[in-house]
């Protein structure tokens, strides 16, 4: 039986070795980035807006937001309390969620106003409909933060498409390499 090559040629396989992955992060580990710029490749990555992507950083006990940068004077969530970013820090497990709306969480910080790019303008203070939420952890188990990627809207209906095992699986791995990156070291800068 022979193969045949499809009417894209070639120009299929570049296309799809274009698209930004989780290897990206890696090589990105020797440059020492900022969160922003490591941040906004993994919105690029997952297919999200840069305000649907939460990064935060065990600090002395409480998680403190280091991405998006208006949320880095917030406050700072207890481990103990009720926010999923805190509940997954405590119980080290990933929540993926396509029906968060109904879910119990603290709706505080998604009515904080984001500096955002024009194209998210729209989304700035919309309800977290959707959610994948992911423990942040060194060798050894020991957590350092939480990583959550959200689709934001009125409905779930236009907040986009559902995370799938595959979403998850590439935040996972994605967590992994934060947990490398300076930034998340308790008192580094951002």
């Amino acid at each position: 039986m022979v193969t045949t090559m499809s009417s894209m040629g070639n120009q299929g396989v570049a296309a799809k070795a274009a698209r930004p992955s989780v290897s990206d992060l890696e090589r990105m580990l020797s440059e020492s980035p900022t969160s922003d710029r490591v941040c906004l490749k993994l919105a690029q990555i997952l297919r999200v807006h840069r305000n649907e992507v939460a990064l935060l950083r065990l600090e002395k006990g409480s998680l403190r937001f280091i991405f998006p940068p208006e949320l880095r004077s917030a406050g700072v969530l207890p481990l103990n309390g009720s926010a999923v970013a805190a509940r997954t820090a405590a119980t080290r497990t990933p929540l993926l969620s396509n029906t968060f709306m109904r879910v119990k969480h603290v709706s505080l910080f998604e009515a904080v106003k984001l500096g955002a790019e024009v194209e998210d303008r729209s989304l700035e203070q919309m309800p977290i409909q959707k959610i994948i939420s992911v423990p942040v952890t060194h060798d050894g188990g020991i957590v350092v933060g939480v990583v959550q990627i959200s689709r934001k809207g009125l409905d779930s209906s236009v907040a986009g498409a559902d995370f799938t095992g595959e979403d998850l699986k590439q935040l996972e791995q994605a967590a992994e390499i934060l947990a490398r990156m300076p930034f998340m070291k308790e008192g580094a800068d951002y």
